[in-house]
């Protein structure tokens, strides 16, 4: 089994659950820390007295074993003798050996809701109370508090109920635990947020999906979050993408408009910052959407991609002489403003794709009016 999910939500406490249930020999190790030979320090036991009952190897944070180290355990898990539990708070997906993740089981945990967090951040208080002999009175909005600021991390609120306890004010009755004392000490987890996890390319994607759904409020949200974990530089790249991508040629001037915003976000820093960063996910967002750019890219790259480097039409080569195995000599280039409306038909892509088609005219204002343009020029062209 392979447990999935970020930190504090139980991972390691229901493999030790599990392992408790079983009559095997449990070893322990991290990822962080174990050895090649560590673990064959525990393939050894295979066959011996002590792992007569079969062996259970808990192994936390798997992703920081090398390619190597993980394909050690798929034999001895194909044939039984290891039975793997393994926990990690990135994507197994990507994190883990493709071998070892089709032997296994994959589970997610997900974070704790607050009002189940609750539950756990009062027993917390009680327990304190029990070790120091002591009775806790705690002001009313205390647990909710702590419950929403550590972010579904079940670990980090015990720590946090550790910490305010110890911290409490001492009065006549026992401790007495202030909503404003609560509000000091609980960490400010509730982001969640790593650059290097999943936490971080959700974000950005959020807010790309926001603003291409042209939803300005939660596309603010997404961007306060990035803001408040200090992410100002992935926030600036990816709005400098949406301009291009999402609101392309419908409104071209939104990239130049976008780019001035990031500019002066990144000369100013946090928190000003944030005024020129709203500005341009406003406008984004409000913005007529086009990707048709994007899409005609794409299709080329694909060509590029299928067909590879196409000879040049002749008259578009940089040269003005023809070799011996030429049989139409002169290079014929019609130069395009010697031309009425500064146009003239002629071959420009390779002769293997000359009829190929990658852009399309979106619906919006400005790309009909280019396509209108384009019409006229081609029904005024006589050549």
């Amino acid at each position: 089994m392979i447990f999935y999910g970020p930190s504090g939500v139980g991972k390691t406490t229901v493999a030790r659950i599990i392992a408790d249930s079983t009559a095997m020999t449990l070893h322990k190790l991290n990822g962080t820390s174990a050895s090649t030979s560590d673990i064959r320090d525990v393939i050894a036991e295979i066959g011996t007295f002590s792992g007569m009952n079969g062996i259970l190897l808990y192994l936390d944070e798997i992703q920081y074993l090398n390619k190597k180290q993980q394909q050690i355990l798929l034999e001895y898990m194909e044939n039984g003798q290891i039975t793997l539990i393994a926990s990690t708070t990135e994507n197994p997906y990507f994190a883990v050996y493709n071998a070892l993740i089709s032997r296994s089981t994959v589970f997610e945990f997900k974070l704790v809701p607050p009002e189940e967090l609750v539950r756990a951040v009062n027993r917390g208080f009680c327990l304190m109370g029990h070790q120091l002999d002591i009775e806790i009175r705690l002001e009313d909005g205390v647990c909710d508090w702590i419950a929403r600021g550590c972010g579904g991390d079940v670990r980090k609120a015990m720590n946090t109920v550790e910490l305010i306890a110890l911290s409490a004010e001492q009065t006549p009755e026992g401790l007495f635990v202030s909503k404003e004392l609560a509000q000091a000490l609980t960490q400010r987890s509730n982001m969640r947020y790593d650059r290097d996890n999943d936490q971080h390319y959700d974000l950005l994607s959020a807010l790309q999906k926001s603003i291409r759904g042209s939803d300005e409020n939660a596309a603010l949200h997404y961007a306060a979050r990035l803001l408040a974990a200090n992410d100002l530089l992935s926030l600036c790249r990816r709005l400098l993408v949406i301009a291009s991508e999402d609101v392309g040629l419908a409104y071209p001037q939104a990239a130049v408009i976008t780019k001035a915003c990031v500019d002066s976000a990144l000369q100013l820093g946090l928190p000003e910052a944030r005024i020129p960063i709203a500005e341009a996910i406003v406008l984004l967002a409000t913005s007529p959407k086009s990707n048709s750019a994007y899409e005609a890219i794409n299709q080329a790259m694909a060509d590029v991609e299928h067909y590879g480097a196409l000879d040049f039409p002749r008259h578009l080569q940089n040269k003005h002489f023809d070799g011996a195995e030429a049989k139409t000599r002169g290079q014929h280039y019609r130069y395009p403003h010697d031309f009425p409306n500064h146009y003239v038909r002629q071959q420009y892509l390779p002769d293997a794709i000359r009829d190929h088609v990658y852009y399309t005219f979106g619906d919006n204002r400005q790309e009909q009016a280019a396509a209108a343009y384009r019409e006229k020029i081609l029904r005024e062209d006589k050549t």
